[in-house]
């Protein structure tokens, strides 16, 4: 058996023709679609990226315990457990998080792995002193504030955090002189190396890992509705906001994530072209998802984590070739989430699940629908948690979105960008071992207001007709729950 796994970052379900979408948008993986299974009730699990896959590598939830942060020394991975069944795993990649603090662990579990610089803030082009006046005369809207860089002093600690990272963005585009530079054309490059080179092979797994089409939503001028004028404002980068854009410049930010579909949709598509012409379907199975959605606008808001984890967020596309399906293709209406990824894989390959894997394969759905009642939860650390049955989801969350009164418990205390603070650290107590933890001890770290991790949910902006008063006592301090009918 070979397994491809394909994840699009940021891919919204409602883009894809074959959930609903807009018709044309992304017609080869419609195609992909029609020969195989299609979940239709499909969750996330922990929020935002490196959450999701730490959830994904080791096949149980982990945000109730742990924000943003690496594989810890006691976590199970995929790909370790395939290596020690004999099977080679590969990762392609563009993904800069991996390589980041808060990131450790993942990529170096892969057997090999391929990494495409350039992706949104990725430290790759280095300029001591750059053009911000230039540079200003082209992305001239509020999404790029270079007006706050003193070019004389262009460094992490003297620059604004946002307009740092959307500097550094700016710096890496200027590698993009013609289409094949784009990362997720590259992407695609080496992964169709890696397919060529051992298409006679058995016993391989490939991850094809796409930023794209997270934000910034840059793609050339033929994948948009609309081509660009010369001079008109770079709409390409939403803050996690409220939308105050007025209506034309929305629809520009939108045309721009729908650009980037197109974009991904065609190189998906010189995969599935590939495994065409070397016959390869017979004998490989290939997964297409994503770690979240993202809000374009819809219910005011953009982006992700700041508000509730809306559908369009929340409810995200699977599909799922698998040899041995036959004309069993189709629509399964089980409720599944993104952790029972790892059980799926494990499977696939014949090598056993490890007891600490609380998620479900689904390998069994692939022959027959399983409708019977699930119900699966899924947040972030210290923000809200939904718990859905496919029809209908309950919000509980905190008394504030600033995690005081929980603690985070690890053994690798790394934040996104860097280790935790010292008055974390300082703070720090050692806590007996969770049922996870293969029988280590791990140390207990209270959550600071002012500790560097995702902004999660406000209380004051969920839906508050319709409480529930039901209990969840997941989360301590924790009041008010709200219920939303799909």
């Amino acid at each position: 058996m070979r397994t491809i796994l394909v994840i699009f970052d940021s891919l919204n379900r409602n883009s894809l023709g074959c959930y609903g979408g807009r018709s044309g948008l992304t017609p080869n993986i419609d195609r992909f679609a029609n020969r195989s299974v299609v979940f239709d009730r499909h969750y996330v699990g922990g929020l935002p990226c490196m959450p999701a896959r730490r959830d994904m590598h080791t096949g149980r939830l982990t945000f109730l315990h742990r924000a943003w942060g690496p594989l810890e020394p006691f976590d199970n991975s995929y790909c370790r457990e395939l290596g020690a069944k004999g099977v080679y795993t590969h990762l392609v990649t563009d993904h800069a998080h991996y390589f980041e603090d808060g990131g450790a662990g993942y990529a170096t579990a892969f057997e090999t792995w391929d990494f495409i610089r350039g992706q949104e803030g990725d430290p790759f082009r280095g300029v001591v002193s750059p053009d911000v006046k230039g540079l200003s005369q082209h992305y001239n809207s509020p999404q790029y504030p270079l007006e706050k860089i003193d070019p004389n002093r262009f460094t992490k600690a003297c620059t604004n955090g946002v307009a740092w990272i959307r500097m550094q963005n700016c710096l890496n585009r200027t590698a993009i002189e013609k289409e094949t530079d784009c990362p997720v054309v590259q992407c695609h490059d080496r992964a169709l190396d890696f397919i060529d080179c051992n298409q006679s092979a058995d016993n391989w797994f490939l991850q094809l890992e796409c930023f794209d089409p997270h934000e910034p939503f840059t793609a050339p001028d033929r994948y948009r509705a609309q081509p660009r004028q010369a001079g008109d404002p770079v709409l390409d980068w939403p803050y996690y906001a409220r939308v105050t854009e007025r209506p034309d410049e929305v629809a520009e930010v939108q045309d721009n994530y729908a650009g980037l579909v197109r974009m991904c949709d065609d190189q998906f598509g010189r995969l599935q072209a590939l495994l065409d012409r070397h016959d390869m379907w017979k004998d490989t199975c290939v997964i297409l998802t994503t770690d979240h959605g993202f809000l374009l606008g819809e219910h005011g808001w953009w982006a992700k984590n700041r508000m509730p984890y809306y559908e369009e967020i929340s409810h995200i596309p699977l599909i799922v070739w698998h040899p041995a399906q036959g004309g069993r293709a189709g629509r399964r209406q089980a409720v599944t989430q993104t952790p029972d990824l790892m059980p799926t894989i494990l499977g696939l390959h014949g090598a056993e699940v490890p007891p600490e894997v609380t998620a479900r394969s689904l390998l069994p759905r692939l022959d027959r629908d399983d409708a019977s009642p699930r119900s699966v939860i899924f947040g972030m650390f210290a923000g809200a948690v939904g718990i859905t049955d496919g029809r209908y989801t309950y919000y509980l969350y905190p008394q504030n979105n600033q995690g005081v009164g929980f603690n985070e418990y690890t053994l690798a205390p790394q934040r996104m960008m860097g280790p935790f603070s010292v008055p974390e650290l300082a703070a720090t107590t050692l806590a007996p071992p969770f049922t996870f933890t293969k029988g280590l001890k791990v140390l207990r770290v209270p959550s600071l207001p002012n500790a560097k991790r995702p902004r999660t949910t406000r209380r004051a902006v969920w839906p508050t007709r319709k409480r529930c008063c039901s209990t969840w006592p997941m989360i301590p301090g924790s009041h008010a729950r709200s219920l939303i009918r799909k």
